[in-house]
């Protein structure tokens, strides 16, 4: 179209419009039979009345901010009562009293404000402006599935390490999260294929400054 503006802009002339009936050379875009409303309303008297009235819905996605549906809780609530770290936490909460606070070592009482229960959850708060976030138990199956969801499923997008620990920080909690998700990333061999390698800038070469006139280099 920009190509035919910029031909007829060189040119001047008149649009004149001329009805259909009198236009004997209409070409076949202009006269397409699917365009005409009479067939539209054909089309549309000849359809099914028992027809099911539901229709599909276009919803909008915002792919900036997508969070898994992962059906772990089962998994995540399972993993506590293998964990020593986390099992005698969550039965200080269920319970408070001073003989399972003084249970609990030194560095788990300073942080036990941290920590709260939510149904069969256990949830962490570094700072009071931050979202809880659910705390997953040493188990190695779960923590790599869980960043397989937010890296390697397909709306997770094979981000990089720093994404991809900011989506898996957002809603979940461990120790040493970060180098695992950096292993994760950096060990990703579709990341590997696709990503391009760095390359180092060859330095700088500058001309030999000229120690008279009329000399070139």
């Amino acid at each position: 179209m920009a190509r035919s503006l910029s031909f007829f802009s060189e040119y001047n002339f008149f649009v004149h419009y001329k009805p259909g009936k009198t236009n004997t050379f209409a070409d076949a875009l202009s006269r397409r039979s699917d365009y005409d409303p009479r067939m539209a309303l054909s089309r549309q008297a000849t359809q099914d009345d028992n027809e099911d009235d539901r229709c599909a819905t276009c919803v909008p996605l915002n792919l900036t901010r997508v969070t898994p549906e992962l059906c772990l809780n089962d998994e995540i609530v399972a993993a506590y009562a293998n964990d020593p770290d986390y099992a005698d936490i969550i039965a200080y909460l269920r319970a408070p009293s001073d003989a399972a606070l003084g249970a609990l070592s030194r560095t788990k009482r300073e942080h036990i404000q941290r920590y709260s229960i939510d149904g069969d959850l256990l949830l962490s708060i570094i700072d009071k402006s931050d979202a809880p976030r659910t705390v997953i138990a040493n188990d190695l199956d779960l923590r790599a599935r869980i960043i397989h969801e937010y890296h390697d499923a397909p709306i997770g997008g094979h981000l990089d390490r720093e994404k991809t620990f900011a989506a898996v920080s957002l809603d979940f909690f461990w120790p040493h999260m970060y180098k695992r998700v950096h292993n994760w990333a950096r060990t990703c061999k579709i990341c590997q294929r696709v990503n391009p390698s760095p390359s180092s800038q060859a330095p700088l070469r500058p001309l030999t400054i000229a120690a008279e006139a009329w000399r070139s280099f």
